[in-house]
């Protein structure tokens, strides 16, 4: 942001006009008026506090009576007031600051004061948001934890700055709505088919997971294969289950490749040294998408690269944050976007972080990022429904990229439906037709 705006042809003070102008537009809405109101503004000494003077300007002729105070020593509390505007810092700051107690609503210009713009982390106390108005673009500290959960309603105000160079994307329902694979009406099951390798004797409920979301995120067949299980082994109703031998299985599922549109392979494989060299080699010789999640993730470990590297098709690696540590030799710290965008180039892979904020990057440094995830999927088996839903998008023809990124979006509305307590795995399945309905609604 801070090249764009060296770069933008406007006076730095036409900027700051048009901020401020967003700014007192957002604080007569959030007070339903300006007859008899009341705001402070704290106002730092850099353009974000000029925005917030700027705005302060534009209320008092509106005939609000604005009280600005300066950032660097606010009185604690704040008077009082209808609303706080906090123009204190940008997305620039670094540190803390004496964020002073109020009472009233507070509005943040640009991100609230206190918040790292590139990473969302908070190094002390941060007037919590209700509504946050953020000039051009989103910053990555208004989408990742625990910024987004400071910055309330965020607002992206157009100042006539030009943010086409962007490589970034916040994934929205319009995207996955256009971008989700749909069966043509003479179409047939076998166009979009996935092979399921996953579980292992005894420990067929990620595998059962994952193939029945590969349905329900449209697959028009699934086969599972859970290496060394006997041939009565049930499987979900409409899943066909395929034995394959306990070891040396991957040529066995590599025979009929040709005819799945992607392989899902890793939930609940296991990490016996057989089974870690058979994923090495499916992964290696799979001619078509492969998502890898799990076990899978496990097997492959720091050596990943050389797997992944030379495919034809991009891999979709899908880790939590311990396995991101297996696949690139530590956790992803502070600058989650630039530790995914790193994998993703060092693996040849398109790599998608789960988290509150799902972070899916490619290999060139294209990043979607999907924010509808929340706590109610911090629960077991969610990671295998996510598995299975990303290889029927796959399967249906869409780009690891946004199918990672489709899938990812599908997954946290799915959770989203009904109630916040007791959500278990399973119920994401019986869920997701019905948003997927709800978003094309």
């Amino acid at each position: 942001m801070g090249a764009i705006d060296a770069a933008a042809p406007e006076p730095v003070e036409v900027l700051i006009g048009r901020a401020g102008s967003a700014v007192a537009r957002a604080a007569v809405h959030l007070m339903g008026g300006t007859y008899g109101r009341r705001v402070v503004v704290v106002a730092g000494k850099g353009n974000n506090g000029n925005d917030g003077r700027d705005a302060a300007r534009r209320l008092t002729r509106r005939g609000v009576r604005v009280h600005v105070v300066d950032a660097a020593d606010p009185p604690d509390p704040l008077p009082a007031c209808d609303l706080v505007i906090d123009a204190a810092y940008g997305t620039g700051f670094r540190g803390s600051w004496p964020a002073p107690a109020t009472g009233a609503p507070v509005l943040a210009v640009d991100i609230p004061s206190g918040v790292d713009g590139l990473t969302g982390a908070a190094d002390g106390p941060v007037l919590r948001a209700d509504h946050t108005v953020t000039f051009a673009a989103l910053k990555p500290g208004l989408v990742l934890a625990p910024g987004a959960d400071l910055a309330g309603e965020v607002e992206v105000a157009d100042i006539g700055l030009d943010v086409a160079a962007a490589r970034t994307h916040l994934v929205e329902a319009t995207d996955v709505v256009g971008w989700l694979p749909r069966r043509e009406a003479s179409g047939h099951k076998w166009q979009a088919a996935v092979r399921v390798v996953a579980g292992s004797p005894g420990m067929t409920g990620a595998a059962h997971l994952a193939s029945a979301a590969a349905f329900r995120g449209g697959a028009g067949y699934v086969t599972l294969s859970t290496p060394g299980a006997d041939d009565d082994v049930r499987t979900p109703t409409e899943v066909v289950g395929r034995p394959v031998p306990a070891s040396g299985w991957a040529d066995a599922v590599l025979a009929d490749a040709d005819r799945y549109g992607a392989l899902a392979v890793g939930p609940g494989l296991g990490t016996a040294e057989d089974t870690v060299a058979q994923v090495r080699a499916l992964v290696a010789d799979w001619p078509g998408p492969v998502v890898v999640d799990g076990d899978g993730l496990t097997a492959l470990g720091d050596t990943v690269a050389g797997v992944t590297a030379g495919r034809a098709v991009p891999a979709v690696l899908t880790p939590h944050e311990g396995e991101f540590a297996r696949l690139s030799g530590s956790a992803p710290g502070p600058d989650r976007i630039a530790a995914v965008r790193e994998l993703a180039a060092a693996t040849g892979a398109v790599v998608l972080l789960k988290g509150s904020a799902t972070i899916v990057a490619d290999p060139a440094g294209a990043v979607l990022v999907s924010a509808t995830g929340d706590e109610r999927l911090a629960t077991a088996g969610t990671g295998d429904v996510l598995t299975g839903v990303l290889a029927a998008v796959l399967a249906g023809g869409l780009d690891p990229l946004r199918s990672a990124a489709v899938a990812a979006f599908l997954h946290g509305r799915a959770g989203a439906v009904g109630w916040r307590h007791g959500l278990v795995a399973s119920d994401l399945i019986d869920r997701l037709p019905i948003a997927i309905d709800l978003l094309q609604e």
